[in-house]
């Protein structure tokens, strides 16, 4: 065949292939090119494959098929019977065994794997195998055909928007730009729900064997020995990382001060040893209120202890929505621990500290046992002493707090 004809031959059939291609199904498209490679010859498996892009090994299968029906799959068949890919299942037979110690760690697999502390998402579950591969359509299908469903917990043991709110949002973003551009630190603080410890309920759903969801009590009563976990974040606006302090007493000025100062003690002096300042976005109610005394004289004494100069920025009321810290860590922690409940403390901070996202979120979570009382009075007189400096634009919102002469 001289060259002239064999391109003659590739351009008819590169021409019908390209018309007919969207048409064919993977067998009908395989038995095609065999019957124009057949039909050309010597060479002709070559001509194919240069007109087509298919495969020789597949045109070659195609071929054999035609000299001999019985290799044909069966009428209504892509494939004969054991034709395709492996299961992932088939060829590493320990990876079916592998994914259920994941999803029970308590029972069947490592008590101190990683995945006890977050979503067993498959996801998760395939970053959690060790020596094997699997994707998470191929875990899905795996669960799915070895009755595990999606589950959640069952119950079985007896404001109106302020006028200058966007400006006050102008505000702060322009603040902490400024901020971050000298390289000065800026978190977004406040206190997340509340949560009951104990064997409640806890919303979301998580991988288990089917009909076998985790049993929690009825009813979400307190439990006085385990109380309650209030958990206070701080998230690094620049460095997309958060420390959160959970405490087991109260909820107040003093015990979210002290998260601030302990984050800036283990995380935020090593990140920032060159600072001098520090912006802090927090909303407008809660123990970072805005009207509270006690706030901002903790905050004096944590900025005399360390030397920074405090620049603090309210949220309007009705806006807490907008905090960084809400979407950026509050969500991901809730994410985190969805499905799973909150039977201890300990439990608490591993969920919190193992959040991650592939945005590259890291958490430290860290127990707080101090005790912090509620209904601490703070005299004009103590105030007066705070060096505090109100901003023009609305200063009941934004002020900073500067270290005391001498301190």
């Amino acid at each position: 065949m001289t060259t002239a004809v064999r391109d003659a031959h590739e351009r008819t059939i590169a021409e019908k292939f390209s018309i007919i291609t969207n048409e064919l199904n993977e067998r009908s498209r395989r038995m095609w090119v065999a019957t124009e490679a057949h039909a050309l010859g010597y060479g002709g498996v070559r001509i194919v494959h240069r007109a087509t892009g298919m495969d020789t090994k597949t045109i070659r299968a195609g071929i054999q098929e035609i000299r001999n029906p019985d290799m044909r799959a069966p009428q209504g068949k892509i494939r004969r019977p054991g034709g395709g890919r492996k299961k992932c299942t088939d060829t590493d037979p320990s990876l079916g065994e592998a994914i259920e110690a994941c999803i029970e760690p308590h029972e069947r697999g490592d008590p101190e794997s990683p995945l006890r502390w977050t979503t067993k998402s498959a996801e998760h579950i395939r970053n959690a195998l060790v020596g094997h591969t699997a994707s998470p359509m191929t875990i899905l299908r795996y669960l799915r055909g070895h009755d595990y469903a999606l589950q959640s917990n069952r119950k079985r043991h007896e404001g109106t928007d302020h006028p200058d709110r966007d400006l006050q949002f102008r505000y702060i973003n322009k603040t902490v730009l400024a901020a971050q551009k000298h390289n000065q630190p800026c978190i977004s603080v406040d206190t997340k729900k509340k949560e009951n410890v104990g064997n409640y309920k806890n919303g979301g759903q998580e991988w288990h064997a089917t009909g076998e969801p985790v049993e929690v009590n009825m009813h979400d009563f307190p439990d006085k020995e385990l109380g309650k976990a209030i958990p206070y974040g701080v998230y690094d606006l620049a460095h997309n990382n958060g420390y959160v302090s959970i405490g087991i007493t109260s909820d107040t000025a003093a015990f979210a001060v002290h998260s601030i100062a302990t984050w800036w003690r283990y995380m935020g002096k090593r990140r920032y040893p060159d600072a001098t300042d520090l912006t802090v976005t927090a909303d407008s109610g809660g123990s970072n209120s805005a009207r509270s005394r006690l706030w901002k004289v903790e905050l004096q004494t944590f900025a005399n202890k360390t030397g920074l100069t405090i620049h603090v920025r309210h949220f309007p009321p009705g806006t807490s929505k907008w905090n960084k810290i809400e979407h950026r860590l509050f969500a991901m922690i809730t994410k985190n621990w969805r499905g799973r409940p909150l039977d201890s403390l300990a439990t608490v901070v591993n969920l919190i500290g193992n959040t991650k996202t592939e945005t590259g979120l890291t958490v430290k979570a860290v127990l707080d046992t101090r005790t912090y009382n509620t209904g601490i009075k703070v005299s004009d007189e103590e105030l007066a002493k705070v060096n505090l400096i109100r901003d023009e634009f609305h200063g009941e919102w934004n002020y900073t707090i500067a270290p005391s002469v001498g301190y």
